[in-house]
Order: structure tokens, then sequence, then C-alpha cells
């Protein structure tokens, strides 16, 4: 019987081994096969951006590595940028259709792209944009274009920006399950989803304030890309102008109601190939293979951009988390370099651990006495988030990031009230007095209370000190500023967070003059497991992401989404520096 088990167990092995092997080998072969297909770009050629996957500052991939973006998803914001650099300067490339796009990226990452278009039209190529609807982020990338049409059942939601915020109060009392809250004294948004049942009153002031400033930015370069005034432009927001086709042409939001092949026809005319029956279309994923190894800057003097990207935690981190393992290697590989002169520091995190965002911070701090660090704050660099750019030597952020925030706070799972309904009682034994800190299933002690309230505080006391001898000011001046107090980029700069409004690039120029060099390369840190790594190694556990996605198709995506803050939440350890509720902007 041993026997029979131990050969069919070999079978099997064999079997998946030899399935493994016949994957792999058609991998390999449409890989290299699309590798040599995907580079040739024909004369007279139209670059397509349809950004379809959701966009992060990087994904960490290596351009030669022809398995890099296998499993990949996501698209590095790095190599779109790069790309229509590159694309700029080809002679094979003669104008940009941005076809169907549905944006999954921040507006921060948005206004780079849309920038990088403008450069782009700039060298007097054009830029045509189609779409059947129009999400209102999409419709403010399209605006760089010099035309923009639209499906004739189609629409534009141009309406202005909106905030929404999940209170779950009631909730914690019909599950007996709630959040105990430790705060600083002073930090009155911090958690007050778990606290409140509505929004106060100074919350809503500044959010409406800080989705004001975004949208003011937003409004300010669809005026200049639709030559339409801002007044006029909220008008149009207002009374919905932008809801039918005819509505949105008569309201000078777009150029032409056409269907997809009568907009086929239009990029012909653009090329001078109307009478050539083939339009030469290349895909952005195609035209990575041919922009990727094109990098922009050369040169034997290095810069390094570190990106820190994510929510921040204590432990090793990813693509998706800033933790101080790969990001402190990061940046002591970035000191070590003798060919690197300068560090850029590329911040889009919301925040979270403060023990972890002090860690960076002081690895910031010593690679600051051996060359100049610069910050580049992409979508968000709030709580945690600014607090590892507090110190850098000069700090840019976009007009749409959304930063500050700097405040402490804590929260606890208390499960008393469940445990009662459910008939559960929790007996704890300790041999000293404080033994016994904190159960689940009893109320919380006020000497546990006032041990982490204390903690709490000199946390927050700590973060203000950061922020003052980064910022050059007082802590008294830190601390009218912090509260947990969110500020748009624009507001920001106004109050002295910020040094500068501009992009990575604008960082990186910036980065290169404290260093005194001219000609430079860029080194990209720190380097994430691909996607085809990443899939070998959870080859054997791959029921985790199968679980997600029935979880998520059962309750949708709202309510997973709503069950992954509150899962966050509860395993929090330690003191958060961390933005005080999700902020999502719409």
């Amino acid at each position: 019987m041993k026997f029979l088990r131990n050969f069919l167990a070999a079978i099997l092995g064999c079997l998946v081994a030899f399935g493994i092997v016949f994957f792999m080998f058609f991998l390999f072969a449409s890989l290299f096969g699309s590798a040599e297909d995907g580079v040739a770009v024909k004369k007279n050629s139209v670059l397509e951006l349809q950004l379809q996957l959701p966009i992060s500052d990087y994904v960490g991939s290596n351009a030669d590595d022809p398995f890099g973006t296998l499993f990949q998803e996501s698209q590095g914001l790095d190599e779109i940028l790069n790309a229509i650099e590159v694309a700029k300067n080809d002679d094979d490339i003669k104008g940009i259709s941005i076809n169907n796009n549905f944006t999954m990226a921040g507006y921060a990452q948005t206004q780079e792209i849309r920038r990088a278009l403008q450069d782009f039209k700039n060298k007097g190529k054009f830029i045509y944009t189609f779409s059947d609807f129009y999400m209102q982020k999409d419709y403010y990338l399209a605006s760089v274009a010099d035309s923009i049409f639209i499906n004739p059942v189609g629409a534009i939601d141009f309406k202005g920006l909106a905030s929404e915020v999940l209170f779950f109060k009631d909730l914690q009392e019909k599950t007996g399950v709630k959040m105990e809250v430790i705060r600083h004294g002073k930090y009155k948004s911090a958690v007050e989803p778990f606290l409140e049942n509505e929004m106060s009153d100074a919350n809503r002031t500044q959010i409406k304030e800080l989705i004001s400033s975004l949208w003011n930015s937003v409004v300010e370069e669809i005026s200049d890309g639709r030559n339409i005034l801002p007044q006029d432009l909220n008008r149009i927001a207002d009374t919905l102008g932008g809801r039918t086709p005819e509505l949105a042409k008569a309201s000078g939001l777009i150029d032409g109601i056409v269907f997809h092949d009568q907009y086929e026809a239009k990029l012909k005319y653009a090329v001078d190939s109307v009478l050539d029956n083939d339009l030469n279309i290349i895909a952005l994923e195609d035209y990575l293979k041919r922009s990727n190894p094109k990098m922009k800057k050369s040169g034997k003097d290095k810069i390094a951009v570190i990106y820190a990207q994510g929510e921040i935690i204590y432990g090793e981190g990813g693509p998706q988390q800033i933790g101080q393992g790969l990001m402190n290697e990061a940046i002591i590989k970035a000191k070590e370099d003798d060919k690197v002169k300068a560090i850029v520091l590329r911040v889009d995190s919301p925040g979270g651990s403060a023990l972890t965002s002090d860690i960076i911070w002081r690895e910031i701090e010593l690679a600051k006495e051996k060359k100049p660090v610069v910050v580049s704050m992409g979508n968000v660099a709030a709580s945690g988030g600014y607090y590892i750019a507090a110190g850098a030597n000069k700090i840019f952020a976009e007009p749409t990031t959304i930063t500050g925030s700097i405040g402490v706070f804590g929260t606890i799972p208390n499960m008393t009230e469940l445990a009662e309904d459910i008939g559960i009682n929790a007996e704890q034994v300790g041999t000293n007095e404080n033994s016994v800190d904190y159960s689940l299933f009893e109320p919380m002690t006020d000497t546990f209370r006032n041990t982490v309230q204390e903690g709490i505080e000199d946390v927050y006391e700590t973060f203000l000190d950061r922020v003052s001898q980064g910022r050059g000011i007082t802590v008294a001046q830190a601390d009218s500023l912090a509260q947990g107090r969110v500020w748009s980029g624009v507001d920001a700069k106004n109050n002295g967070l910020v040094d500068e409004l501009g992009n990575l690039n604008d960082a990186i120029e910036e980065a290169a003059k404290m260093a005194e060099i001219e000609e430079y390369g860029i080194k990209k840190f720190p380097r994430y497991k691909t996607g085809l790594e990443q899939f070998m190694e959870d080859f054997g556990g791959a029921g985790a992401k199968a679980k997600k996605s029935i979880i998520e198709d059962e309750i949708g995506v709202e309510a997973y989404t709503i069950l992954k803050q509150i899962k966050s939440v509860m395993e929090q350890k330690g003191p958060q520096a961390r933005m005080p509720f999700v902020l999502d902007i719409k």
C-alpha cells in the first residue's frame, strides 16, 4: 500500500513538473517572439495611450529583463513618462492617440502625465483623444489634446470634486466590536469615523478647502488646454453641461462627435496616410520595449531616485508597502555608492507606523551628512509620509499633492460587548500589577489607557521636533500646522511645509544642482520582485488571490473596500502617523 501511494505521488509530481516546463516553454517562446515584434516601429506611427491598469510611481522592473512585466498588475509612472519623452524625439512617431482611457491614478500622477503630453505637443506633434465616455480624471488628462472626440452615445462626467468618508460608530454598536481610540488631545479629526456618526464641522471645512484647492488646479489646466475661462468651466460643472455629447460640444469641452472608425480616419488624415489602408498604431506596452532601454539621462555621475510608495508598515515592505527593510537598504546603498552624488526620495504614502517612519527618517538624516537629499511628493505624502520627508534638504510637491496630516493616534479593537452577547467570559492571571495590560474581552483600564496616551504624546512631540528641525521653524509653529490638518500642495507651499511646486523631474534637477553636476544618469531603488518571481513564489498558495476575488464578487467592491479599511485598522501595531481617514476623492 505504501509502495502504491509513493508510486502515485511520483507520477503526480512528474505531471506537475512537466506541466510547469510546458508552461515555461510557451512563456519563453511568446515573450521572445513579442519582444522581436514589439520594438519595430513603422514610419508615421501613432503611439496609443490606453491606460487600463492601476498606475504606481514605480513598479521596480528591470528594463533588460524580458520577464519584467509578466504578471504585472500595475503600470509604472516612470515608464509612462519616459515613453512619452522618447516618443517626443522619435521621428517614427507622428502623434499620440489617447484611446478609451480609464485612468486609475491619483491626481498628482495624472498631472505629471498631462505635463509630459504637453511637452510632447510643444515639439510640434499632435495629440488626439477618443473615448466612449470620459470620467472626470480621464477628461482632465484628455484636455491637453489638440482635438477631443466622443462616441455619439457617450457622456462626460464633469461636475467637480467630491469626497466621501465612511463612519462606523453604529456598526460598532450593532456588532459589539469597537475600536478604542487614543490620540493626541487636539488631534480633532483622527479616526473620527470610529467615534462619531457624522462629520464634524471642522473636518468638513478642512476637506472642503482641500478638494477646492485640488479642483482649482485642475480647472486652471483645463482652462489653458481648452481656452475656456475658469468661471465658465465651473458653470459647466454646476449645470452638468457635458452630460451629453451635444452639450459637451456646445460648451467647448470637446471638438467632435464621432464613431471609433471615424476617429481612426481622422488619425490617418493627421499622419498623411489617407491613401493608405493601414494606420500604424503602436500600443504603449509595446513601445516600452523601445523606450525603456533609452533612458532620458546618462552620465558617469548618478542621481539615486528612491521610491517610497504605499502604507508604512514595520517590516520588509514591498511594491505597495513601505517598510524599513527595503527602504533603509536602498538609502544605504545610495549613500555608500560613490557614483551617486545626490538622492531624490519620491514619496506617495498616507503614512502608517510611527516607529518605521522614524527609523527611515534617521537613515535619511545619515544620508544627508554625505550628499544632498531632495523629496518629490506624489499623490499623497501625509502624516508618516510627511514624517519621512520632513528632514530633506528641499521638498517639492505637485499642486494636487495631499500632504501634512501631522498627528499621531492609536486604535485598539475591543470585543467586550460581543463577548457578553455570545457568552464568552475571559479571566486573566498575572504575576505583577501590570502583567495583564490589555485584553480584547475586557474594558480598557485607566492605567493602560494612560500608559498608551503617554506614548502617543511622546511620539507626537517627536514628530513635531522632526518637522521643526527639517523646516527650520519652532516647535510651536510646527504644532500650529499640525493637529492632523491635511493640505494641498499649493497650501503646503504657502505655509512652508514644502519648498517648491514641481514634479519628480524638477526635484531631480534641483538635486543635481545641489550636487553641482550637469551630466548624470538615474539609478532607481529599491528593486522589487518581478511579476514572474512573485508568481512563482506564490505558485503553491494561489488561493489567497482567488479568495479575494470570490469575496469581492460576492459582497461587491464597495463593501469589500469597507472590509479592508476595518481590517487595516485592526491590524495596526503601535502609534500610527497616518491620514486620519480614508480620503476618497471622486
